[in-house]
């Protein structure tokens, strides 16, 4: 059948509207209304029974949310990328990264004299 054609897919000659009665009956549900730091709403639906979370991200800004709405949680802190050099910093102080560096050009420098190593 060419483009234009009024052919209904994903359905049967027959076939009747999805109800209830052919999916059960729905559980009970509570609707949860959540609140970020730039005053969006979000409704939640959950099941009665569920035990109903204290945030929740915001699907408009994906900042965090909560139940709150006169103390909506502060937007989370964004870590700057690092590179290998910072994390070194963090882990090694200036006195022992100048003893590492001594320490393995003493070795590189027994190594060229050895003649292991050829420049």
């Amino acid at each position: 059948m060419a483009g234009g054609g009024s052919a209904i897919r994903g359905s049967r000659v027959g076939a009747g509207p999805m109800g209830e009665a052919e999916r059960g009956d729905a559980a009970p549900r509570q609707n949860v209304t959540y609140f970020c730091s730039q005053e969006h709403r979000t409704m939640i639906a959950f099941a009665v029974e569920a035990q109903v979370p204290e945030s929740w991200d915001c699907p408009k800004c994906g900042l965090p949310s909560s139940i709150d709405s006169e103390n909506p949680p502060p937007p989370k802190k964004v870590e700057p990328y690092k590179t290998h050099l910072a994390y070194v910093k963090e882990r090694r102080s200036d006195t022992e990264a100048k003893e590492i560096l001594e320490e393995a050009l003493t070795t590189l420098r027994t190594k060229r004299k050895s003649g292991e190593i050829v420049f």
